[in-house]
């Protein structure tokens, strides 16, 4: 892809004291942080000698950056950060408002119901079943409980006669076991609705890593589970309610809230309460997109091949954002996504910065189309290269907690000899993506493996920075969206005067 958009000035001044074309490395190791060390800080537990050493070695270069709340630009400083918002902010040098905040902003101010998405979503109230698929959590990270519940309140307001939830449990944002709870809310709310003359009722589920919400065409099989009990009411077990549901699958199958198996929920003659079918309208109401865009593609689009659907009702579908840009999936949303423009990686190649960025596929998205301000594609092709080391898939990932961090390693370090490119950007997916499983062990492996990783660019690295190069004492409160500036500083740039300002200075002696 191009540009932005034309009248913006590229050109970028040149930094008083650092010097250009010097080969600067950006590893994003996803999932580590520092906390109070004790036998569950699988990074305190780790053997992770190349990170204890750039911090011990070198202290007054080692400081720590907010990736969490207002910093990335959700709703309070209790709200959890997660990879999009982070590498939203990496990537634009800003702090934009992002899901969850865009989203409390429409539902309190009602505008999500003056909007086309809506609009469109309620042509189908007078004759047709309303449906709303997603993640019953109050985690934060993809979807949130209480907007949920205002955007059901509200669709009863502009005229829904008949609605069904489809509800995939977490276990993965929130602590295993919390899903009962989140069900008993919801199903508490739809009796107050069915005393109010609307036909309200759970229709299918099942557990977030098991049905619906794959990502990065990863493993389709996920979303065909979903796809079946969600729009054709087909399901290996069935329940008169959820609450039942969740009960007996977490006893039976001894799985936890993350991968329940599909199930669907069915009248006393066995048939289910729910199936989508011609004349319904369907809103996914994550607002985090990566774990919607697979489901989106199924809902949406005519010509599809990537499982049997067996039917595709004709509906009105609606994501909560548009969940990529890019693709205009879906074509039709409740709430406005940020316009993130002039990213720091456009600057960069419009400055003659030649880029390489890799990761393997459950984070390459986030070194590319997240740091990019959301854009799909390259900025200019001749100047980047990008490259996306296969994940393992069919596994969950403490079962290979390595992942993919040698090769990532290795596709760096050859980047960074072959001297191409001026800016070699990787993400170490390892402490994110086995830490999110819950497996300790697991997850200490993982870390090492990820400092392993490190270790490599570190190692082929030439003298480092200059001397006087260090750390400012005015930005105490620095975070993530601060570093698009001090990359551009080491690439002997200065940022644009609306980034967010520089992590570091250079002193004169």
């Amino acid at each position: 892809m191009g540009s932005s958009g034309g009248g913006i000035e590229w050109k970028l001044a040149d930094h008083p004291k650092l010097p250009k074309d010097k080969t600067v490395a950006v590893v994003v190791l996803d999932g580590w942080g520092e906390a109070s060390p004790n036998q569950y800080n699988c990074i305190h537990a780790a053997d992770t000698p190349t990170m204890d050493s750039l911090k011990k070695g070198v202290p007054e270069r080692w400081r720590l950056v907010r990736a969490h709340g207002t910093a990335v630009g959700l709703p309070t400083d209790d709200d959890m950060g997660n990879s999009e918002v982070g590498h939203n902010a990496l990537g634009a040098g800003r702090i934009y408002a992002q899901g969850a905040k865009l989203v409390d902003n429409a539902l309190a101010s009602g505008k999500i119901y003056e909007g086309e998405g809506f609009k469109y979503i309620n042509e189908c109230f007078e004759a047709g079943t309303f449906h709303l698929i997603g993640l019953l959590s109050d985690g934060g990270v993809h979807s949130r409980l209480d907007q949920l519940q205002l955007l059901l309140k509200g669709a009863c307001e502009h005229g829904a006669k008949r609605i069904r939830v489809h509800i995939l449990t977490d276990g993965r944002d929130v602590l295993d076991g919390t899903s009962l709870g989140f069900v008993q809310t919801l199903e508490n709310d739809l009796v107050k609705l069915r005393e109010k003359g609307v036909d309200a009722q759970i229709a299918s589920g099942g557990g977030r890593m098991y049905v619906t919400m794959d990502r990065y065409e990863n493993d389709w099989n996920v979303v065909k589970r979903g796809w079946e009990a969600h729009v054709l009411g087909e399901a290996p077990y069935k329940f008169r309610s959820a609450v039942e549901a969740v009960k007996k699958l977490r006893e039976e199958t001894n799985a936890n809230d993350q991968y329940l198996p599909p199930f669907v929920i069915v009248h006393e003659n066995g048939k289910p309460v729910g199936p989508i079918v011609d004349g319904d309208a369907v809103v996914t109401f994550n607002f985090r997109a990566d774990r919607m865009v697979m489901l989106a593609k199924a809902l949406e689009y005519e010509d599809f091949d990537k499982f049997d659907r067996v039917r595709f009702p004709k509906i009105h579908y609606a994501g909560m954002l548009q969940y990529d840009g890019e693709l205009k999936l879906p074509s039709h949303y409740l709430v406005s996504p940020p316009e993130i423009e002039r990213t720091s990686g456009e600057y960069l190649v419009h400055n003659g910065v030649r880029i390489f960025a890799c990761s393997e596929t459950v984070k390459f998205g986030h070194v590319t189309f997240f740091w990019n301000g959301n854009r799909s594609g390259y900025f200019n092709q001749e100047m980047e290269e990008y490259v996306e080391i296969p994940s393992d898939s069919g596994i969950t990932f403490n079962v290979q907690p390595k992942m993919k961090a040698l090769e990532i390693a290795e596709k760096a370090r050859d980047a960074i000899l072959g001297r191409k490119f001026h800016q070699v950007r990787v993400n170490m997916p390892n402490g994110d993506m086995v830490g999110h499983t819950g497996d300790i062990e697991a997850t200490i492996v993982a870390c090492k493996a990820a400092d392993d990783a490190v270790k490599v660019p570190v190692a082929i690295g030439g003298p480092g920075l200059l001397p006087g190069v260090r750390f400012c004492k005015d930005v105490p409160d620095g975070g993530l969206a601060n570093v698009a500036a001090t990359v551009m500083n080491l690439h002997g740039f200065e940022a644009p005067s609306d980034y967010e300002p520089t992590l570091i200075e250079v002193a004169d002696n």
